[in-house]
């Protein structure tokens, strides 16, 4: 049995000691993180390979960031997307045992009809384009993080409040769908969900508490891989700490 789980820790330097006792507790196999905010130089390997991972890793100082950790040795690591020559540390990528596992922090986007969605458009149809090829290489490969978006009504809280915004617009969801049409299958659904289940909350107006959430962490998984899917979740414990994240993790078994 094999469990990949991926997280958004909103700040490894901050959320460091929840990510140790998470994965004591949990004991995941592979782990993709984002908005790690750690410069190279500063992130944590000594840490991660006393608790028994190997990390690979690619940041920046005060935004962005991601990291795979894994309790097997990585192969062919790459940073970035060669079809989206980008400053902002957002995706990396590595073979485990024969999977290729791709973590990446999607772009928010701000506000439909800005600079910064124009540009998370792009950067999502970039993405499409190079997956294509990745699928071609690598039959069994998983695809996840933080995407900032809810692919359906289903996955947010208040659909009639968020219709048509940024998150949630027809265009972001229409990116999504066109990554299903790779072949990729959303870990997530394979499996019956309670209603209302979400990845992240607002820090504010006691979202958390009151489930006022969005389900916009996901993890999407090549058909070979998704024959072998056997589960997959959230794990809300985390985001009940103090100074939390404010998403949680998704995990997926095979």
């Amino acid at each position: 049995m094999t469990r990949l789980a991926t997280w958004n820790v909103n700040s490894l330097k901050v959320r460091l000691p929840h990510l140790l006792d998470w994965l004591a507790e949990t004991r995941p196999d592979i782990v993709a993180l984002q908005e790690t905010k750690l410069e190279d130089p500063n992130f944590p390997r000594a840490e991660l390979e006393a608790a028994g991972y190997h990390a690979a890793f690619s940041g920046q100082k005060t935004y962005n960031g991601v990291a795979l950790v894994s309790r097997a040795a990585m192969a062919n690591v790459i940073c970035g997307n060669p079809y989206f020559p980008d400053l902002q540390k957002r995706l990396i990528a590595a073979t485990l045992a024969g999977t290729r596992v791709i973590c990446a922090y999607f772009p928010n986007g701000q506000e439909v009809g800005s600079d910064k969605y124009a540009y998370k458009l792009a950067w999502l149809a970039a993405l499409n384009l190079w997956l294509k090829e990745e699928l071609s290489r690598h039959p069994r490969l998983v695809l996840c993080g933080d995407f900032n978006l809810a692919p359906e009504d289903a996955d947010v809280h208040d659909p009639a409040d968020w219709k048509d915004k940024i998150l949630c617009s027809p265009p972001e969801r229409a990116a999504f769908q066109g990554l299903l049409d790779l072949g990729l299958q959303d870990a997530f659904r394979l499996f019956p969900q309670p209603e209302k289940s979400f990845s992240w909350w607002d820090y504010r107006m006691l979202g958390f508490q009151k489930n006022r959430g969005l389900r916009i962490d996901h993890i999407l998984l090549s058909p070979a891989l998704a024959q072998t899917c056997t589960a997959s979740g959230i794990d809300r414990a985390p985001r009940k700490r103090e100074r939390p994240s404010d998403h949680a993790p998704v995990w997926a078994e095979f």
